[in-house]
This record gives C-alpha cells, sequence and structure tokens, in this order.
C-alpha cells in the first residue's frame, strides 16, 4: 500500500503466467482503514489482522527481516478523539495490558519481567533538541536505554529544513 512512499512491493510473474504480475503485501495499514470502512465497523471497535509479508526495503538486522509476520489492529475513532490525548490514553491502556501479561507469565513460569510499569511518552522534536548530532534511530536507542519503554509521537513527516524529522515511517 505504499507505506511510506519509498517502499517497493515484491513482485513477481507466475511462471505459467508471464503475462501477469503479482504483488507481495508489505503494510495492511491502508486496507485496515478501507477494511473499517467497508464492514461498517461501529467507533470504538475494530479489526484484528494476521499479516504475512515481504518488505524489499527493510534494514536487516537481529529484530527485522525481510519476511513480515505480524499480529495488528486498527479502530476506528470518531472524529473528534483523533488528537494526542487521546492516543495517549489508548497507548496507555494496551501498554498496560502487555505489562499486565508480562506480570502473569512472570509468575508462571519463574521468569524475570523486564517491562517498566509506566510507558514514557516522547515527542521526535524534542529529542531532536536533547540529543542533536545523533541520528534518529540512536536517539530512539537512548530513549529507550533511559526508559524502557517509550512511545514516540511524530515519527514520520519533515523538519522545518526538509530533512526526516525522524524516519521513513508514514506520519499517520
Amino acid at each position: 500500500d505504499n507505506l511510506n512512499g519509498t517502499e517497493r512491493p515484491a513482485t513477481f510473474a507466475p511462471r505459467d503466467f508471464q503475462d501477469i504480475k503479482l504483488e507481495v503485501p508489505f503494510s495492511l495499514a491502508k486496507w485496515k482503514r478501507w477494511a473499517l470502512h467497508y464492514y461498517n465497523i461501529p467507533s470504538g471497535k475494530g479489526v484484528v489482522t494476521d499479516f504475512r509479508g515481504l518488505r524489499c526495503d527493510d534494514d536487516v538486522d537481529f529484530t527485522h527481516s525481510l519476511y513480515v509476520d505480524q499480529f495488528d489492529w486498527e479502530k476506528r475513532i470518531d472524529e473528534s478523539d483523533r488528537n494526542v490525548t487521546y492516543l495517549v490514553e489508548t497507548v496507555k491502556q494496551i501498554y498496560k495490558a502487555v505489562y499486565d501479561t508480562e506480570q502473569v507469565v512472570a509468575e508462571k513460569y519463574g521468569v524475570k519481567a523486564i517491562l517498566p510499569k509506566d510507558i514514557v511518552f516522547a515527542n521526535t522534536d524534542d529529542m531532536i533538541k536533547k540529543y542533536p548530532d545523533v541520528s534518529p534511530k540512536e536517539r530512539e536507542n537512548l530513549l529507550c536505554k533511559e526508559h524502557g519503554a517509550v512511545f514516540l509521537i511524530g515519527i514520520g513527516g519533515a523538519k522545518e529544513d526538509g530533512t526526516l524529522r525522524h524516519d521513513g515511517r508514514a506520519p499517520d
């Protein structure tokens, strides 16, 4: 779905149908929004997906591969809820569920829980001011090392000088 405007889809022509061009999906972002509308999902409810795809242009490292296997969700919200306050409250609810799950798993299986009780919210513009001489990924890593759990506000989009504020992730 051309998530950030620069990614290339993985395309191929089947051996027996060379005149057909097929694409392997690399994101469901726009599809999930379409599904909310198509299935007339009411406000406050959403869709859950189990997605597998290929991302030809991802940076490959110990946590990322070209193959994507992710569970995801999208919730329909009212126009009046499209603001940072609602976003922060939603993230807090999600994080609490993840944190509580980790606590149960740690107790049941005798493993060490590592998540902090609360998630920290950071604005990427503020991070640029705090860490002006490092890359966006380095700023993100520094903040995560400092706080353990961080939600970034303001990824995607350009700074006043036209350079990327954080990285190539879609600003929406």
